[in-house]
């Protein structure tokens, strides 16, 4: 194993001092000691060699054996079973060699679910079919009227099927229904896109926050598609809008020990089964802003897909802040005081977020910014301890020679207003969020994926830009993901703004202000 980590070859095909300078050189490179000299490590040759060929050997049955649906670790973890019952000790040298060296994670494609036109609804037919409903008093008809003002969400966005019928049945075929459209409909634009085979596909990751059925949603996939049998399979629920971008960090840390592995990551949610039905205007709020869409993405640590991606993933930054009881509370799924179950948005949610995306984009700014911009930011926060009284502002660094495209989560106007605020972007940077938020309204998890189909679709993605996502949601938790651009992004027929980016962007007449947010009537 260590002659096939060091060039590639499977068996001991070279000379012995060739072979074993290799592996000194490797091991220096992974943080060894130089001065274990040449003649000192090769004094232990004779044992280890017979190891190694040992090794081998098994490596060499193994890849015979399962060779038809299995990657190196898998073969890998097979001989070291088999050397196992041979020895008391495992083998470790080609795990380490393989677990230390660095591997890169590329984005091969990306596609977005387009609903049918026949599920798109303007604000004023959504208010007359609340008001029709008999499920809704004035007092909640008049928030609705007031987060739509508010939201930055337009006329175009897509409902689910259930709530177009005269008479909706929010049940569990119908949720199944809505899933298999979206998740279905991404995942085949996808393959058709990247003419990867399934049985090539070796890691899932799904997510959805709310939808929660059995068999998972990663077996529906996998069921559907025919997935191979020893297909790593995940399924995140509960998450809230940031579990998009923690699947990315987790495909990333599955792809450094899983070689020549392609990595399906899909993003979801349903609204079928989980519209608010009560009074209570606190959990009425995500009625008004949710909408229909979902994402499906795929990696590669394969060198020879690098050509053929359109991003290498540079850096995730994940931050929870779940063990404050401010920041856990502020979003819940909970029974209002007539039993009926909604999520619950409080007044705290902006306070929690800011703490949250402070500490997020601290950890990320020590990884991109240039170092003037670090030392500003050093010698201004110095500045601010040492004269307390002093009537100085705290400095924001100029993340656009950080990055070329922020693409934040869509939450809600006033959302994006505050991030804007906080990190100081122009609206041209906001240009890609805010017009998804007028054109898809919320899709949770996946609504960072519409903002790159937006910049993609304009023209403006070059070889080399940095594209930075960034998702929070319930818990509270915050995630970026920055990518750099192997090659120009150029026309793509099934982006989900191709039919329409001439129209955009577009102006909105906005009501100023915060979005109303409201503790639990509880």
């Amino acid at each position: 194993m260590l002659a096939k980590a060091v060039d590639q070859l499977k068996g001991n095909h070279q000379r012995r001092d060739g072979l074993w300078k290799a592996v000194h050189k490797h091991f220096v490179e992974l943080g060894g000691s130089a001065d274990q000299m040449h003649d000192q490590l090769n004094s232990n040759w004779g044992p280890m060699l017979i190891k190694i060929n040992w090794f081998n050997d098994l490596y060499i049955q193994a890849d015979r054996i399962l060779k038809s649906r299995c990657n190196d670790l898998q073969l890998l973890e097979k001989a070291q079973e088999d050397f196992l019952k041979q020895h008391r000790q495992a083998f470790k040298h080609g795990i380490y060699i393989i677990k230390t060296t660095s591997t890169r994670v590329y984005l091969v494609d990306f596609a977005c679910y387009k609903p049918p036109d026949t599920q798109k609804r303007t604000r004023e037919w959504m208010i007359n079919k609340a008001q029709h409903s008999g499920y809704f008093s004035e007092n909640i008809m008049e928030f609705m009227k007031k987060v739509f003002g508010k939201s930055g969400i337009g006329d175009s966005t897509y409902l689910s099927e259930v709530y177009l019928k005269q008479i909706a049945n929010p049940c569990i075929d119908e949720s199944r229904r809505e899933m298999e459209m979206s998740v279905f409909g991404s995942i085949d634009m996808l393959l058709a896109k990247t003419g990867v085979r399934c049985e090539d596909i070796g890691i899932l990751i799904v997510n959805c926050c709310i939808y929660n059925t059995m068999p998972s949603l990663s077996s529906m996939i996998v069921n559907k598609y025919k997935l191979k049998d020893c297909i790593l399979s995940y399924n995140l629920v509960g998450m809230g809008c940031s579990a998009g971008l923690m699947a990315i960090g987790l495909a990333q840390q599955l792809l450094q020990v899983h070689n020549d592995s392609y990595a399906l990551v899909v993003s979801a949610e349903s609204i079928t089964e989980n519209c608010y039905l009560g009074d209570d205007r606190s959990k009425f709020l995500t009625n008004c802003l949710f909408r229909v869409g979902g994402a499906a993405i795929l990696l590669s640590n394969r060198p020879s897909d690098r050509r053929a991606c359109k991003y290498e993933l540079l850096h995730t930054v994940h931050t929870n802040e779940a063990h404050s009881d401010l920041s856990y509370n502020c979003i819940i799924q909970e029974e209002d005081t007539a039993g009926i179950v909604g999520i619950t948005v409080t007044r705290n949610l902006f306070k929690a977020a800011s703490s949250v995306v402070t500490s997020n984009v601290s950890a990320l700014s020590n990884l991109i910014l240039p170092i003037p911009e670090k030392l500003k930011y050093l010698a201004n926060n110095i500045g601010l301890k040492l004269r307390p009284t002093a009537n100085m502002l705290p400095y924001v660094p100029n993340y656009n020679i950080a990055v070329d495209h922020f693409l934040p989560h869509v939450g809600g106007k006033p959302v994006l207003d505050e991030l804007q605020k906080t990190l100081g972007f122009d609206e041209s940077a906001m240009e890609s969020s805010r017009m998804t938020l007028y054109r898809f309204g919320n899709t949770s998890s996946s609504s960072v994926w519409y903002e790159l189909a937006y910049a993609e679709a304009k023209g403006r993605v070059k070889k080399g830009n940095r594209v930075w996502q960034m998702a929070f949601g319930s818990g509270f938790k915050c995630s970026s993901v920055v990518w750099r651009a192997l090659r120009d992004v150029g026309y793509d027929e099934v982006n989900p703004w191709t039919a329409e980016i001439d129209d955009f962007p577009v102006h909105v007449d906005y009501d100023d202000g915060p979005l109303p947010f409201f503790e639990s009537s509880k």
